[in-house]
């Protein structure tokens, strides 16, 4: 392998990773990934499976689109291979997003993961210096199969086009037993509208966290479904080939992943073949006000970790949907919320649906059910939101114990929320005497009010993310439970009637 003294090129430690082709059956797609690092090969095999069948193995469009899901674990590695090959049939809007989003994924590991804090690395790896090329993408991306999938007709828009009639009307919500799907469902359920919730069932012990929920759909939803896989095991096995990252990674609790960022489109693209069989138009994620950030580290602009959940990925997503032609647009519903609003929504309209939230990191079995683990950073978050709202914790499996732990634990290491966010909750927590915190902390305390309203932000949260036909009915239900709604004017927050869309004076 060619070296240069490129400060990076120390992380380029995979000569080629390869993709495909990809084994096609009805409810099952299996994809190698073959790691050729060193003069050895290494191989396992990414699966799918679904609980109808999904494709059919003769159409160039199915066989299109398992390649597109095939393909979206490997967006991880453009910082550490010198080749990535993608076997299969990729048009020209199937190539440009996965360049794009390689890309945009390197220069997002590159900061967060390195330049960052990260417990997981180890060497050299863990002081890399500060450097702003044009790109951050390291491997070269290449499509053997290009030619053949250009010249093939049938895999364009003609024969791969998901059927949208009356698919306006219908929804899949992208479902893991977090608060956002649930309220996502719920929401979408009392507006009338037809939602299918899809759960992603990844193999290892992260299906835990949506297991209650799943049941309960299951049980009670028409439309539920589930996509079982296997990327863990391929995220696992990746880590072994790249010797920056500890050896004994699996016994390390941290409340992150080593090196991986682009996750949610894993799971995304596993719903979509359940959205091209039953015809759904609207792809639903949950994600709220502060997920949407745009950062500058040291002269590097990025999406602070968080593209996968930002408005940004909806329009990308969107864009590429459109040009396959396929008739389905991606957005959430919850974008004028923070968490703190997010909960009380969900704890006040849907309590049925709120006890069947898990929200942890090493969620486990207790009998049927699964339980929060009641000490990881979400743990915290949940428990401190859930009291400052009034709530019992003890519905979605919080044991006294693990509730009081939990609320020593947020004044003394906080959370992963919005800095306003945070305040307000310590404000509403100290209001009810539920935590104590030393003096000086207490001073510079200040309430955030405002998150408790819908805030309409131009680069967070415009209006338009959410389509005109579910604006004013779910803004009307939001506004039952919100102190107001605020409108951002480039210098800070006036009134705002979302409604009638006037200003208020």
């Amino acid at each position: 392998m060619n070296r240069t003294d490129h400060p990076l090129s120390q992380l380029k430690v995979i000569d080629r990773l390869e993709i495909g082709p990809v084994g096609l059956e009805a409810k099952r797609l299996v994809a190698p990934y073959t790691v050729i690092r060193n003069g050895k090969t290494d191989s396992i095999d990414l699966i799918y499976r679904y609980e109808e069948p999904v494709f059919d193995p003769a159409d160039p469009g199915a066989q299109n689109l398992a390649d597109m899901i095939a393909a979206q674990v490997a967006l991880n590695y453009g910082l550490f291979c010198e080749e990535i090959v993608f076997r299969g049939s990729y048009d020209g809007a199937d190539r440009q997003f996965l360049i794009e989003m390689a890309d945009n994924t390197a220069c997002e590991i590159y900061v967060k993961k390195f330049l960052h804090p990260n417990p997981f690395l180890i060497g050299e790896a863990a002081n890399l210096p500060v450097i702003r090329p044009k790109s951050y993408l390291q491997s070269k991306l290449l499509f053997p199969d290009e030619e053949s999938a250009t010249r093939n007709p049938k895999i364009g828009n003609r024969k791969s086009k998901i059927e949208n009639r009356k698919s306006l009307s219908r929804y899949l919500v992208l479902s893991s037993g977090g608060k956002d799907s649930l309220l996502s469902f719920g929401l979408l359920n009392e507006l009338g509208c037809e939602a299918h919730p899809v759960f992603g069932n990844e193999s290892g012990r992260h299906w835990f966290t949506a297991l209650n929920a799943y049941r309960y759909f299951k049980a009670n939803v028409p439309n539920t479904g589930r996509v079982w896989m296997n990327s863990d095991r391929v995220f696992s096995r990746m880590k072994r080939h790249l010797p920056f990252i500890r050896p004994d990674f699996a016994r390390l609790r941290a409340d992150m992943y080593p090196i991986r960022l682009w996750t949610v489109a894993v799971f995304l693209f596993g719903a979509l073949p359940l959205m091209r069989k039953r015809g759904l138009g609207r792809l639903i994620i949950g994600d709220e006000y502060d997920t949407t950030v745009r950062e500058n580290f040291r002269g590097i602009a990025h999406y602070d970790g968080l593209y996968d959940q930002s408005r940004y990925f909806d329009e990308a997503l969107s864009a590429y949907f459109r040009q396959k032609g396929w008739g389905i647009r991606q957005f959430s519903l919850l974008r004028p919320l923070s968490e703190l609003l997010i909960e009380k929504i969900l704890v006040e309209r849907y309590p049925h649906l709120q006890a069947q939230q898990v929200s942890c990191h090493a969620a486990h079995k207790k009998g049927e059910r699964v339980h929060p683990c009641g000490r990881c950073e979400k743990c915290r978050r949940i428990v401190g939101m859930l009291k400052a709202l009034g709530a019992d914790p003890a519905r979605c499996g919080y044991t006294p114990a693990q509730i009081t732990h939990s609320l020593q634990e947020l004044g003394q290491k906080g959370i992963h929320q919005e800095e306003e966010g945070f305040q307000q909750l310590l404000w509403m927590l100290m209001e009810k005497e539920l935590i104590n915190l030393p003096a000086e902390r207490k001073t510079a305390l200040a309430p955030h009010p405002e998150v408790l309203h819908l805030r309409f932000h131009p680069e967070k949260s415009p209006p338009e993310t959410i389509p005109e036909d579910l604006r004013t009915p779910l803004h009307r239900l939001y506004l039952e439970h919100a102190r107001g709604a605020l409108r951002f004017d480039g210098r800070g927050w006036s009134e705002f009637d979302p409604v009638g869309g006037a200003h208020s004076h």
